[in-house]
Formats: C-alpha cells, sequence, structure tokens
C-alpha cells in the first residue's frame, strides 16, 4: 500500500468532515471499522469531553467506536450523537443483551468568535454535523480548512487539520490527525519558519526549516489571550495491537507532539486533548522499547500534523479573520 503521509495508513479506519461555511465551523469524525482499544491524555487547562471516563485503564468497556473532534465548543459535544445515531443504523455497538449502544468518544474546540453566523436557533447544528461526518468517512479527506479546523486558529495564523504518517524501524505505522486551534503559535515570531521545522519530512509545510537565529521577540510569551478561545484535539492511531494501558502511554508520549510544534502550549487556555487507538493487527515486538519508539514517532508525527494543518489552512471570508500561511508566505 502506498503511503499517504495520512493518518488513513493505519488500515481500520476512516475521516470524515462535515462543515458550515456560513457557520464557519464543523466537525470531524475518526470511524473505526470495528471496535478498538483506546485510551487518552488530556494536557489543557480547559478540556470539553465526552466520554473520555471510560477510556481510563481501570474502565470496564474496552472498545471503541470512533471518535469526534468538533467545533462549537460545549454546544459541538452534540455531534456525538450525531455519529451515534449513524453507527447504531449500521449495526454498531456495545452489546448489552438485545441493546446496542455506540461508544463514541470526543472532544471539542472554542470557535464561536472566529466569524460566521452562530445563531442557529433552539438547536445547535452539531448533532447533524456528526452524523453527516461520519456518513462521508473514508481514506481520503481534505487538511487545512475543513472539518472541526474550519473554524480553527492560532495566535496569529488560521489553523486547520492537519495529518501525518510514519513506520518505526520494525515496520509498525503510527498516524496523526490534529484540529490545531491553539493559544498560541505554530511559527517562530511573525516569520514563515513553524517550531515543528526539524521533523518535517519531503516539504510537507513548506520546507522552510528554522531560522538562522532566535531573538528574544521571537521567544517571547504571546497567546490569543481570551479564555476558553482555544484547544489542540488530536487522535494518533497504531497498527499495533497494545493494551488499553499501552494506548494510555502512546498518548501521553504523543503529547510531547504538542510542545514540539505550538509555543506556548498546555495553557490555562488551552483544552488539549490527546486519543490514542491501536487497531491491532501487528504484535509489539518489545513491550519497552518498541512502545517507546511508536511513542516518540506519535510525538513527531502530531508535531508534523499540526503544522501541516496549519499550512494547508485558508483564511475564512469574514471580517477580520486571521490570514492563512500561505496567503502571507506561499512564493
Amino acid at each position: 500500500m502506498a503511503f499517504r503521509n495520512l493518518i488513513t495508513d493505519i488500515p481500520g479506519l476512516r475521516i470524515g468532515h462535515a462543515g458550515d461555511a456560513k457557520l464557519g465551523s464543523g466537525t470531524t469524525v475518526v470511524v473505526f471499522d470495528a471496535a478498538v482499544v483506546a485510551s487518552v491524555d488530556v494536557r489543557g487547562g480547559g478540556p470539553g469531553t465526552r466520554e473520555t471516563a471510560l477510556l481510563d485503564p481501570a474502565q470496564t468497556v474496552e472498545g471503541i467506536d470512533a471518535i469526534v473532534l468538533s467545533g462549537g465548543s460545549a454546544f459541538g459535544l452534540d455531534a456525538a450523537s450525531g455519529v451515534q445515531a449513524f453507527l447504531r443504523e449500521q449495526g454498531r455497538g456495545f452489546k448489552v443483551r438485545e441493546a446496542l449502544v455506540p461508544i463514541v468518544p470526543g472532544a471539542i474546540l472554542f470557535d464561536l468568535l472566529s466569524g460566521g453566523d452562530k445563531n442557529w436557533g433552539r438547536y445547535p447544528p452539531y448533532r447533524e454535523l456528526g452524523y453527516a461526518a461520519a456518513k462521508s468517512a473514508g481514506a481520503e479527506f481534505a487538511l487545512g480548512s475543513a472539518g472541526a479546523g474550519l473554524g480553527a486558529t492560532t495566535m496569529n495564523l488560521k489553523g486547520g487539520i492537519g495529518s501525518a504518517s510514519a513506520q518505526t524501524r520494525d515496520g509498525l505505522t503510527v498516524g496523526a490527525i490534529v484540529a490545531a486551534n491553539a493559544a498560541g503559535s505554530t511559527t517562530v515570531g511573525d516569520s514563515e519558519h513553524f517550531w515543528a521545522a526539524p521533523f518535517e519530512q519531503d516539504g510537507e509545510f513548506g520546507g522552510r526549516g528554522w531560522p538562522k537565529s532566535f531573538s528574544d521577540t521571537d521567544l517571547k510569551f504571546r497567546s490569543k489571550g481570551a479564555p476558553r478561545e482555544n484547544t489542540t484535539l488530536a487522535v494518533v492511531a497504531t497498527d499495533v495491537k497494545l493494551s488499553k494501558a499501552q494506548c494510555k502511554r502512546l498518548a501521553v508520549m504523543a503529547q510531547s507532539g504538542l510542545s514540539r510544534a505550538i509555543y506556548p502550549v498546555h495553557t490555562p487556555l488551552d483544552g488539549d486533548v490527546v486519543f490514542a487507538a491501536a487497531l491491532g493487527a501487528k504484535p509489539l515486538p518489545d513491550p519497552v522499547y518498541s512502545l517507546s519508539e511508536l511513542g516518540m514517532l506519535a510525538a513527531n508525527v502530531l508535531a508534523r500534523a499540526i503544522a501541516r494543518g496549519v499550512y494547508e489552512a485558508a483564511a475564512l471570508p469574514f471580517p477580520g479573520a486571521l490570514p492563512g500561511w500561505k496567503d502571507k508566505f506561499a512564493r
């Protein structure tokens, strides 16, 4: 199989987007072909999540059917209900005698002030967006201003959906998808250079490298500054068979990718969440050494995905909208 440099290089999962250009927001869904083992790591100071408690290794339910990343702040949690509805129609879910309950964890980001018409009436549109995203899921999907990344922003540039993948020396594959909506910046100061530059592969986000030097201005604290206006959401997945506890460790290690790509990160204003899922086709050669390499690579892949999401994003057509990276630096 030819590598796409997408999370869908992991067999057994599909990605779906749904968004509303007038709304300036949307939803992204990771749909698994069968229930998978997963866990989560939460680092930001203001997370918004659904069904993440059951991903603790001590909890009973082992398999999940999908993961939802959504805009809309707390309103976006409704997106998981739409995904559940779609999966129920497919006969998917945790079985309790004759009852089936699709297990759909999710997390949300704040994009309510990024532009667009948020006067949706009595009920927010995210349930229907979730259903549409799940129904459209496939191996190929858009990057940049799509799905949960439609209304995403960073401190100084438009944010968006990014994805990347890589393999360990043993041929184990790990991939990531992320909705980059950070309080901090993904570029060094106001330059074209991404913080994630050392991890870039094949010019996937412009090939500009790091600047020749760093100034005090580049390293000073800068942030959007608005409470709950942020959050970077990610899913990392692997074709390795892992336990729930090992998925937890993979999510913990993958969080380092946010630190490699966003400055500052994990602030009181962020709700940063990383899910990790194991699709279980390959055995883990060594429970310590191989998992350590897989986690290291997951962090690198996630850093690349973040930069790629910003690189591919286009400015929203609203007054005062932040520019995309290509608007400022493409040549």
